[in-house]
């Protein structure tokens, strides 16, 4: 156990802790801009307008991620050479931005585009928050540290789809563009005010290990832990993603909702998994305080979580509404068990220097799940006519993840010259 902060170091920890809640913050932005289209492609005059037919929507929904997915290992790059705060900053004013203007779009052209571009801007965010994470928290506080940032990412769907459908119902969806891009921007404030400057350092208030050896890409790209840690990411992300992009449309299609119904349940399935993601940080943080293994911990709260996630298939193959609703919300709330543990397992597994890089590669791997997902699942549903083939996908990509963190993502030998682990 660490001990109890002094007098003096109050009011850094307080601090760190605040920009932990900003950080969660710019996520729970983030994802209301990536969920408001998925709302927004269900009210009727939205459709009538782009005229989208189900592959459409798909396209449309995975559009951000062709370009996040790219840039995700050059994000990393920049924040490991400049640091968190200007680059965070700058990133978020831009996506601000742009989902303002996602209202004056003429046609799919357009709309894909615009939202290519909010993929450009929004690829610096993990890898910033990660990295600044990474340099701050010890190992017996980083995972709850993580699952605060983490929760913003599922607190981001829960409140974007109540939000969306209330300001389509109330001003249309281009006003609901425009408000929630343009009131965002309030936040850049108490970022400005409250990090410091990080280019060039380790972290902004705790001091870390010097001496670090750069582990280099291609040595990288031989470890089992990286490739285990890529194959459970894009797994955990096939369905958050699958869920994030077409459960409102599964909920109001499949399963006769109204819109506002199919928004308030996707709210509560995000909602759940927002504090299972603070609860399962927790926990694993007290359980290795107390001295257990953080790989062993980490990686049992990562299964757990993806276990849980399979439920949905119950509900899917009910005919009952209720089961179905129940099992809905279950099982996304009950894969936030993994969110920070498996976040926080790589920061635990991976060398200091390079974990911009890493986290770049590790959030490349969710995006192309959050390309492959809605494309996916709109060809199955057109080719189908219903959600059950992509309800077994997703459950067939959870057993593959759960497969990848046991065989693949486990402590090996140290590389020479690392004063801190990197598992190989």
């Amino acid at each position: 156990m660490l001990p109890a902060a002094g007098p003096q170091e109050r009011p850094m920890a307080t601090r760190r802790w605040l920009i932990v809640v900003l950080l969660a913050l710019a996520a729970v932005v983030a994802y209301i801009d990536r969920v408001n289209l998925s709302v927004a492609v269900i009210d009727t005059d939205f459709k009538k307008y782009f005229q989208l037919n189900n592959a459409d929507r798909g396209m449309v929904s995975s559009a951000f991620f062709w370009s996040y997915a790219v840039l995700q290992m050059p994000a990393g790059w920049i924040v490991d050479r400049y640091g968190s705060k200007y680059p965070m900053a700058i990133s978020f004013a831009v996506w601000s931005l742009l989902t303002a203007l996602t209202a004056f779009t003429v046609g799919f052209s357009s709309l894909f585009a615009l939202r290519l571009l909010l993929g450009v801007s929004e690829a610096v965010m993990h890898p910033a928050s990660l990295r600044w994470i990474r340099f701050n928290f010890s190992e017996t506080q980083r995972g709850l540290a993580i699952g605060v940032f983490m929760s913003g990412s599922k607190l981001g769907p829960a409140i974007g789809a109540v939000a969306a459908v209330w300001l389509i119902e109330l001003q249309g969806w281009r006003m609901m563009f425009v408000i929630l891009g343009l009131g965002a921007l309030v936040w850049l404030l108490p970022w400005s005010l409250c990090v410091r400057d990080d280019r060039g350092t380790r972290g902004t208030d705790q001091p870390v290990q010097t001496g670090t050896a750069s582990v280099p890409m291609k040595q990288m790209l031989a470890s089992p832990v990286l490739w285990g840690t890529v194959i459970g990411t894009f797994c955990y992300m096939y369905f958050v993603y699958f869920c994030l992009t077409w459960m409102p449309a599964y909920l109001s299609e499949a399963r006769g909702l109204s819109l506002g119904s199919s928004g308030l349940y996707t709210t509560f399935s995000f909602a759940g998994m927002a504090a299972m993601s603070i609860a399962g940080g927790w926990a694993a943080d007290r359980l290795i305080g107390l001295g257990w293994a953080p790989v062993k911990v980490r990686k049992a709260f990562t299964i757990a979580g993806f276990l849980l996630a399979s439920t949905e298939l119950i509900g899917a193959s009910s005919a009952s509404l209720p089961v179905a609703l129940f099992f809905a919300v279950l099982s996304l709330s009950g894969l936030g068990l993994a969110t920070a543990n498996y976040w926080a397992l790589t920061q635990t597994l991976i060398s200091s220097s390079s974990i911009g890089r890493v986290v770049g590669i590790q959030n490349f791997a969710a995006s192309l799940a959050g390309i492959v997902a809605p494309i996916l699942t709109g060809w199955m549903v057109d080719k189908t006519g219903s959600y059950s083939a992509s309800m077994q996908t997703v459950v067939f990509f959870l057993a593959l993840g759960i497969a990848a963190y046991v065989f693949l993502v486990r402590e090996r030998r140290v590389v020479p010259g690392a004063s801190d682990p990197y598992f190989v």
